[in-house]
């Protein structure tokens, strides 16, 4: 048979991932940055594998690493070469985006958007994952730091992002009846916390339903270019796009050529 291009749609499912973090933002992250890897690794093998068994070897590094995953942390998406990191890796493998500046001008932590990309990333790297639910008209989104993402909690000192449990998205359990989240705030599946909000598909169109109507209204405000609710519908389509190194440092030399 002949070898054709690899179709990459479940990754390297079964296998421990490594994930690359390098920071390319501008920004001070708020946090010390071996601190945070060490807490995300942390959060992983402490709280998200014992639920979701989704291990991973987390590493600093300069840029990207061949056969491993991704964490970029960037300024915003009008930093240099921002847009051209794209989706996935050079090599087609997960990629999560953390914009700094973003996300401290929305009032968050550094640390809570990445370890809450990092749960997600896990859970669906591919963000291609929905399920049915309590309405049959709506497919949801499995994404699972979305529903509870204003909720934080400690570790090694750094506040993480709650997430939820599988049970979360299991329509068939009564209310109480299982843990549904991490810090248990969550009473009953497909609930969605005041502070967070659900991908949806409906009607032949993508959307999301927010916990309450402050929510609705600073994710409308929200710059979410680069982030997984803008990438899931590509994914549906299979037309996530691989980063370009090369265009990522031509854009960054042309930078620093401006400011000098």
């Amino acid at each position: 048979m002949a070898k054709g291009r690899p179709i990459l749609g479940a990754f390297n499912q079964g296998e421990l991932p490594t994930i690359a973090c390098f920071n390319k933002a501008t920004d001070p992250l708020g946090v010390d940055f071996d601190a945070l890897i060490a807490a995300m690794q942390a959060y992983v093998d402490q709280h998200v594998v014992p639920v979701w068994n989704t291990p991973a070897k987390l590493v600093k590094t300069k840029d990207f690493v061949k056969k491993a995953w991704a964490m970029v942390f960037l300024d915003d998406s009008d930093q240099p070469g921002a847009l051209a990191y794209h989706d996935l890796t050079p090599d087609g493998l997960p990629l999560s985006k953390v914009f700094v500046r973003t996300t401290i001008k929305n009032g968050d932590l550094v640390s809570v958007s990445a370890s809450h990309e990092l749960a997600e990333m896990l859970v669906d790297p591919a963000i291609n994952m929905m399920t049915t639910g309590p309405d049959p008209k709506i497919i949801y989104a499995y994404e699972s730091a979305d529903p509870v993402e204003a909720l934080s909690f400690e570790v090694n000192g750094i506040p993480m992002s709650d997430f939820v449990y599988p049970a979360y998205f299991e329509a068939f359990h009564k209310a109480g009846s299982e843990q549904f989240d991490h810090l248990n705030k969550v009473t009953k599946p497909f609930q969605i916390l005041s502070g967070g909000y659900q991908i949806i598909f409906k009607n032949g169109k993508w959307s999301q339903v927010s916990g309450s109507v402050s929510k609705a209204k600073s994710f409308a405000r929200e710059d979410r270019r680069g982030h997984r609710s803008e990438q899931r519908p590509m994914a549906a389509k299979n037309k996530l796009r691989r980063a370009e190194p090369q265009k990522i440092a031509q854009a960054e030399r042309s930078a620093r050529r401006f400011s000098s």
